[in-house]
């Protein structure tokens, strides 16, 4: 069995050097990660510049590119065979409710299942987490399963692990995601140069963290495993859209008179 394994920190990271451990005992690694922190980079792929790379050790590759370059890269022109499966992490850091709209640790899994492999993300809580260990060994549990149970189609799995010891994890739960309040205000500062700068505020506090959700599980020091999919289309609004749908074309009926 062969293994990508990615990340948005870094290919010096200490999360991905964890996971990448834990991985190389149940299958052969190929680590594939940018060569600094792209945290924030969502799905973005670069398409206007080429990617340079280095192969830092065997089979390790620094890529200056997005985590999606970076698993997209891997895949189709650095590896010698199709991987068997797509993990990305150890993020420093939860992936929860809404930061997964901007995750480049979620990206790499994603970009991973949209080529057609089974992806996972792992991500560690906590503003400075200490127990990649936990992290490691929740990442080589829940992949040696998938082994022998694999994930349904076009399904990625978002796994977020508290950061105590690996002891003090109350188990597993499978969780859909919170949401937070609308994010802090954009920080104005001038540079040493007299010139306007912003900073991106930081997320919104918790709204929706009740039981069930990813929030709700960290916090209790279960590991939050939520699955996603692929296909975003909502499938609930196809009736009131259909309906809206055929209002505009009466309207252009109308206009057509």
């Amino acid at each position: 069995m062969k293994i990508l394994v990615s990340n948005d920190d870094g290919i010096n990271a200490p999360g991905i050097e964890a996971l990448a451990a834990a991985m190389a005992t149940l299958a052969d690694i190929v680590v594939a990660a940018p060569d600094r922190n792209r945290s924030g980079a969502s799905n973005s792929l670069t398409l206007t510049n080429p990617l340079r790379v280095k192969e830092i050790q065997p089979n390790w590759f620094s890529i200056e590119g997005t985590p999606t370059d970076c698993v997209h890269l891997a895949i189709t022109g650095l590896m010698d065979a199709d991987p068997d499966m797509v993990v990305s992490g150890i993020n420093n850091g939860a992936n929860m409710g809404d930061d997964v709209l901007y995750s480049g640790t979620v990206a790499a899994a994603i970009e991973g299942r949209s080529l057609g492999f089974p992806s996972l993300a792992f991500s560690l809580a906590g503003h400075s987490p200490q127990y990649y260990s936990t992290a490691a060994e929740v990442a080589k549990q829940i992949v040696a399963r998938l082994m022998v149970d694999p994930l349904p189609p076009a399904t990625i799995l978002n796994i977020n692990i508290p950061d105590v010891p690996f002891a003090q994890l109350q188990g597993y739960e499978i969780t859909r995601f919170g949401s937070r309040h609308r994010a802090e205000p954009t920080i104005k500062a001038i540079d040493p140069r007299g010139e306007t700068i912003y900073w991106i505020g930081l997320p919104g506090k918790e709204q929706d963290a009740g039981m069930g959700t990813d929030f709700y599980a960290v916090a209790h020091n279960f590991v939050s495993i939520t699955p996603l999919s692929l296909n975003w289309t909502n499938f609930t609004a196809f009736e009131q859209l259909s309906t809206w749908a055929l209002g505009l074309d009466n309207n252009k009926t109308q206009g057509m008179g």
